[in-house]
Formats: structure tokens, sequence, C-alpha cells
């Protein structure tokens, strides 16, 4: 799953997509994720977004939110 692909239509500026993007490496990173075909990526991406848009940005913060609220143990 890439994010920007999910993000393609959006009204956001290439500087929040970038933070977004960050966040959701972030994130995989912090889960060993590595398959980007895996079912767990696409939530993972959904809720990145979701977060963004409640207006948070900064790429760790909305890493740990996501983790958080998505119920994934790190490895």
């Amino acid at each position: 799953m890439d994010i920007h692909r999910l993000l393609q239509g959006s009204n956001l500026g290439m500087n929040d997509i970038e933070q977004i993007a960050a966040a959701y490496e972030r994130t995989l990173r912090a889960l060993s994720l590595k398959d980007r075909n895996d079912p767990i990526a696409e939530m993972i991406a959904r809720k990145i977004i979701q977060i963004a848009d409640s207006g948070l940005r900064d790429p760790a913060e909305v890493s740990a939110h996501a983790i958080k609220e998505l119920g994934v143990p790190p490895p």
C-alpha cells in the first residue's frame, strides 16, 4: 500500500503529504512491517490519514497515535 495513492486528489499541500508519508513510514518501521501488500499496511495508512485529518501533523506523534489506536503491539 502506497499511502500516496490514498492521498491522490486531496487538497493537502506538499508539506502535509510529506509529513503524512513520513508518519506512515515511521509506523511501518516501528512495527517491522516490510510487506506493503499486507492488509495491515492499508489499515495503518488509513489510520494515519484519519489522525492527520484531525490536524495533527508531527510524524512521530501521528505514528504513536496510530499504533496506540490500532492496538498493534510492536514486535
